[in-house]
């Protein structure tokens, strides 16, 4: 199997992984949470409670929800070209968590309005931070892995069965003469 195909398979079943997270908590926090108060998990620190969002990120932009349903689908688009380059594992890992998340907050828009106007439902509640949700929490988490993936080891692109093995000796090797004691 080529290394752009292992790369491909690991990011869309990293993708697919992110999306399916994302709707069964949403579909499990619109049954259990809907109409009543938030649940405290770890008081002071950690609570679920069932909201909305027709914005983006922190309700920034509810009267332009088409803006994030484009850009999705621009991001979208780009890591599905991408997707086709062979890569190391860390950035198909990282481009999947992306892509699950950015699907997963587009399917909300689309499902639960017209056109891409729908609403987002988010329910993790840090107590200190504005209300998200698992597509959210993929994102960043994707974002925060390419950026160190970015920087570690710019150089080294190779697949690890790439590399050259025994019967190819490296040039430290070459005037040996190949021979081994």
């Amino acid at each position: 199997m080529s290394a752009a195909r292992r790369s491909a398979i690991l990011l869309y079943a990293v993708a697919a992984g992110a999306l399916l997270l994302d709707q069964l908590s949403k579909a499990w926090v619109e049954r259990a949470l809907s109409g009543r108060p938030p649940v405290r998990v770890i008081p002071g620190l950690l609570s679920l409670t069932y909201t909305t969002n027709s914005g983006g990120a922190f309700g920034v932009g509810e009267s332009a929800p088409w803006l994030f349903a484009g850009a999705t689908i621009v991001v979208s688009a780009v890591i599905v070209v991408v997707s086709t380059r062979p890569m190391r594992p860390w950035i198909a890992v990282s481009l999947g968590l992306i892509l699950g998340g950015a699907l997963g907050n587009l399917w909300d828009r689309v499902a639960n309005g017209p056109g891409f106007s729908g609403r987002v439902t988010d329910f993790i509640d840090l107590q200190v931070w504005p209300i998200f949700n698992l597509a959210d929490t993929a994102i960043v988490i994707g974002a925060a892995i390419l950026a160190v993936a970015s920087f570690d080891g710019a150089d080294d692109h190779a697949e690890p069965s790439e590399a050259p093995g025994p019967e190819a000796p490296g040039p430290a090797a070459a005037g040996s003469g190949g021979a081994e004691s």
